[in-house]
């Protein structure tokens, strides 16, 4: 349990970062397309804030996939190591998406969205668009993601077995 919500983590940190180099430092408005309407209506791309963040912002987006990425195949392969069952394997996956999915609702949606001002920010533009007193406006988009979870999770723990059974783990 330890190193899944350690591997939680990571994911959450490296959204953090993904989230950052989009927002600050990348700034184009066709990344803006989980905010709402409003919102991505009044956001104008910016310049770059200082020679080089865009290429940083493309750099630390890559960088966040690819930790996101490897957490879940470190959780794969350090369970298949240990000789987890399908359902142990499942049931961290599926905690993993869950508290990934939390935080995204509670930090993001809400914290970052409609208390904070981080957005504003980054694009003084959309400073008292209505958006941001909108928690849950993506309700039905979240819905269907934590439905689609538990499926998500059987796939990966099913991946990590056949793959685990391949190489012999």
């Amino acid at each position: 349990m330890k190193l899944t919500l350690q591997l939680s983590l990571a994911v959450i940190l490296a959204m953090m970062m993904l989230l950052y180099a989009l927002v600050g430092l990348i700034q184009n408005k066709k990344l803006f397309t989980t905010a709402p309407k409003d919102i991505q209506a009044a956001a104008v791309d910016h310049p770059e804030r200082f020679h080089g963040a865009h290429a940083l912002g493309w750099k630390l987006v890559v960088i966040s996939i690819l930790i996101m990425i490897c957490a879940f195949l470190y959780g794969g392969y350090e369970g298949v190591n240990r000789g987890y069952t399908f359902w142990q394997l499942f049931f961290r996956f599926l905690a993993m998406l869950y508290l990934w999915k939390a935080f995204d609702i509670i930090c993001l949606d809400w914290f970052l969205l409609t208390k904070s001002h981080f957005f504003q920010y980054f694009y003084p533009e959309t400073e008292g668009c209505e958006g941001y007193h909108q928690f849950g406006f993506n309700r039905k988009g979240q819905m269907i993601r934590i439905a689609v979870f538990p499926f998500a999770a059987a796939l990966m723990a099913a991946a990590a077995l056949w793959i685990g059974r391949l190489t012999g783990s």
